[in-house]
């Protein structure tokens, strides 16, 4: 609050002026009427200073002003319309509505204690209207279990009946080619709650090993620091496992060296045999492995003899994550210099960035691969060509060029055919082993120190069939070959996940550090699904929202279903003879929300439109948005009143991801987002508080339902078909905080009397979305929304957006409402009852309506 004061006093005399008052509330994207910001001003100037606020008389009006309507008329409902509430009163609300069990008075007593700010209040045993402000806006009454903060699933399980926490090329710090390798990132995403980092090892100078992106001109770390940090980092936070995937090209000697190192520095940590040895048919579980280390890599065959010191072994999956096309190793000595090549990738990099970050922040596919193949490859091997005597190989342009008509097509079909491509780029004839089509695999020399150490057997990830192996095979799949797998061989890749582990990496394509949608993963079982960590965006918030259900420990245990049953999860009706569950969330208002933090005029732009819109990511047939309508110049406490519901066929692998945009084409509309797992959603009146932020938040209620059978519109929509089964006159007979805000316009009752709702086809479902939140260049449309609802053009959906809109139900007519509260007669507690016809009539007017 001084710091606010500090910043509004401009000219610096300790003191408040009118006009410094609407500069700040502009700057806190409130537009209240200049009538009611004076009469506040005026109730809160009560010193001889007229015209100017002193600090103290400015905090009266700042809780004058943040006085919040929607709670007062909650706490209205449960105290039988008194200004607070009993610990009786309050016990009632906890039971009823947040669905608390175990509320003692004791409990009740102890939160007025806690909360209340009136010594009075404290003294009677009731909660006022502040206190119980700040018992809502507390911990306490987040949308996140608190729970969930600790460990609370089952441990004991098999490892492969978890989703782990994974990154992939984890010492990186940016893009995959010119970006810095640092031990840093080790010690962050471990902290972070990573379990599985990813180690690529290279021979060094000195004998000594080195951690790098191969073929790239990313920096270079020794492999000794990046051992020495996971020691110090890996259970810091937590002492489940962590997994280490060795990705090894180095000679029989450097193999050596790295074997030392892991066993001097990890100690006991690598001694996993007692855990391994009391099922060898099984898995052992997170809580056996407390501790320690376990190294995915490369072993020996069983055949060689065990007085072999080194042996050959494939080196055909995900060791050699860079396809050829990118390797940078074509030049000569009569070629550029490195300075040159990284000068130019650099230049092409740099561009990429800048049109990607004119593309939606929500994208849920931030890379284009034409652009990526042009901005690199294409444009690196035309510098090298006029740089270089003898120029590229023929043969390698043509074949590019076929590579590059091959994946020109449409994004699903350029992905399932990528799976070929990838596999004929990296299965060049180098070695004497063949595999199942005939062609010669890549082999490397493997020393018997470092398969010793070796738990998990990285294997060849085949595409034809998911053979049954051993419990330690670990398959690696490419981002292309799993989509393929996913799209065509769903149910047998979940059953290979129910006793084996499979790890997901990203696309060769995929330079800029982008990341896939991890969820497509999950919703076959896949453990290991690695991402970029050091590239924040909607994938890594999906990942945070995962991880965070059971501590953040970086193990998930899957649903029962998917560790034991069969289904397909790309079915409509994957799960028939389960019961479905119905989420309904009831969007009421807005907290302090924020202009958006890429806005081209900062403080100085217009105050902030905002819309909710909430996304449940699953499985496909449960995958889906809805949203509010718009509030017009409000960031400060728009109130929206709406209710969102959606039907849940698998709700234990589903998020919920609620967003915050700004009706407004300048700079971006994102303004912030929460994500949250299903089963970590706390029921009742909740504050979703974007993340990132310290105050900014939404207020839902949120309430589950089980569906059995064909789903009831009773169930699906319970105030409409109430009303529609009473008729209006009876409706505003209910009782209730939800009769509050539920109160419809004439033109809703209307509707709901005799004419049929109009049934809202897919254009104007996506007419509605775009409307909200505009293309880049269109104008702003400040007409009232219903009758823009009318007149918006024909825009087109976004055509990279993953998931489809299934929600086409009757919605309401979108209306503004008064985005003030009286805050005098509120204060006074002078409660004046009027009718909708009245308030539509006068619609500035100081009243409150209670329905009764």
């Amino acid at each position: 609050m001084k710091q606010t004061f500090e910043e509004a006093d401009k000219n610096g005399d300790g003191l408040l002026n009118m006009e410094e008052i609407y500069q700040l509330l502009h700057k806190m994207n409130v537009n209240l009427p200049r009538r009611k910001v004076k009469q506040m001003f005026q109730e809160a100037d009560t010193d001889d200073q007229q015209g100017t606020l002193t600090f103290e008389e400015f905090t009266v009006f700042y809780k004058m002003m943040s006085l919040r309507r929607d709670l007062f008329l909650l706490l209205m409902c449960f105290s039988d319309k008194k200004d607070h509430l009993t610990a009786e009163e309050l016990g009632n609300f906890l039971r009823v509505e947040q669905k608390m069990s175990s509320v003692t008075p004791e409990c009740c007593l102890d939160i007025i204690n806690k909360f209340e700010v009136s010594e009075e209040n404290k003294q009677n045993g009731v909660l006022g209207i502040e206190g119980f402000t700040n018992y809502m806006r507390s911990p306490a009454c987040d949308v996140f279990n608190p729970q969930h903060h600790e460990i609370n699933q089952d441990m004991d399980q098999p490892i492969c009946n978890y989703f782990i926490a994974s990154s992939h090329n984890t010492y990186l710090t940016g893009d995959q080619l010119l970006s810095h390798s640092k031990t840093d990132m080790y010690a962050w995403v471990l902290q972070a709650g990573c379990r599985c980092v990813e180690v690529d090892c290279w021979d060094g100078p000195d004998g000594e090993p080195m951690v790098q992106h191969g073929y790239t001109l990313t920096s270079k770390i020794t492999f000794k620091s990046v051992i020495e940090t996971i020691n110090k980092y890996a259970f810091v936070n937590n002492e489940f496992p962590v997994i280490l995937s060795i990705e090894n090209h180095c000679s029989i000697q450097q193999q050596k060296k790295i074997a030392q190192h892991l066993k001097e520095i990890f100690g006991d940590k690598l001694d996993v045999g007692e855990a391994l040895n009391k099922d060898p048919k099984q898995l052992p579980s997170p809580n056996l492995l407390k501790g320690k280390i376990l190294l995915k890599g490369k072993r020996l065959p069983s055949y060689l003899s065990a007085d072999a010191e080194e042996g050959e072994v494939s080196d055909d999956d995900s060791a050699d994550e860079i396809e050829d096309d990118f390797k940078l190793k074509n030049s000569t000595s009569n070629g550029p210099s490195q300075h040159q090549v990284e000068s130019h990738i650099r230049k092409k990099l740099d561009s990429l960035m800048k049109e990607s970050q004119i593309g939606d922040k929500e994208d849920t596919d931030s890379f284009s691969i034409r652009a990526l193949l042009r901005a690199t490859h294409e444009g690196l091997q035309r510098n090298l060509r006029k740089n270089s005597k003898d120029g590229m190989k023929k043969s390698q342009s043509r074949s590019f060029i076929s590579n590059l008509k091959h994946k020109r097509h449409s994004k699903s079909r350029l992905k399932c055919q990528s799976v070929e491509t990838e596999d004929d780029s990296q299965q060049e004839p180098s070695g004497g082993q063949f595999n199942r089509g005939g062609r010669r695999r890549k082999t490397i020399k493997l020393s018997r120190d470092l398969s010793d150490l070796v738990v998990f057997t990285n294997s060849v990830a085949s595409q034809e069939c998911l053979d049954e192996g051993s419990p330690c095979n670990v398959l690696s799949f490419s981002e292309a070959r799993a989509q393929n797998l996913v799209h065509h061989r769903a149910e047998r890749f979940l059953t290979f996940n129910q006793r084996q582990l499979s790890r997901i990496y990203p696309s060769a394509y995929r330079i800029d550090s982008s990341n896939f949608n991890p969820q497509t993963y999950w919703n076959v079982g896949c453990q290991l699904v690695a991402l970029n960590y050091q590239t924040e965006g909607r994938m890594m918030q999906l990942n945070r929202a995962k991880f965070m259900v059971n501590g953040g420990s970086g193990y998930v245990l899957k649903p029962s279903l998917m560790s034991k049953g069969a289904f397909n999860p790309l079915s409509d009706e994957p799960l028939p003879a389960n019961p479905k569950k119905q989420l309904v969330i009831k969007i009421i208002s807005g907290q302090q929300l924020p202009k958006p933090p890429d806005s081209m005029l900062g403080d100085r732009g217009e105050i902030i439109d905002p819309f909710v819109e909430v996304e449940i990511i699953g499985l496909p047939v449960d995958c889906c948005k809805e949203q509010t309508r718009v509030v017009d110049d409000n960031g400060f406490n728009p109130v929206w009143e709406e209710t969102l519901s959606f039907t849940l066929h698998m709700p234990e692998v589903a998020l919920v991801r609620f967003l915050v945009w700004d009706h407004d084409p300048i700079g971006r509309d994102f303004v912030g987002q929460r994500t949250i797992a299903f089963s970590s959603l706390m029921p009742g009146y909740r504050h979703v508080y974007l993340e990132g932020m310290t105050e900014a938040s939404i207020f839902v209620h949120i309430t589950v339902h089980d569906i059995y059978g064909k789903w009831s519109p009773l169930v699906l929509n319970p105030s409409y078909t109430i009303m529609h089964l009473l008729g209006a006159n009876k409706g505003r007979q209910l009782r209730g905080f939800r009769g509050l805000f539920n109160r419809s316009s004439k033109s809703s009752v209307d509707t709901h009397n005799g004419v049929p709702p109009r049934k809202r086809s897919i254009t104007d479902h996506l007419l509605r979305r775009t409307a909200s939140a505009p293309a880049k260049g269109r104008k702003k449309n400040k007409m009232p929304l219903a009758e823009a609802t009318y007149d918006r053009k024909q825009s087109t959906e976004d055509s990279q957006s993953t998931f489809v809109e299934k929600r086409m139900g009757n919605r309401k007519a979108l209306q503004h409402r008064p985005a003030s509260m009286p805050l005098d007669k509120l204060l006074h507690s002078n409660l004046n009852l009027s009718t909708p016809e009245q308030e539509e009539s006068d619609p500035g007017a100081d009243t409150i309506i209670v329905e009764n």
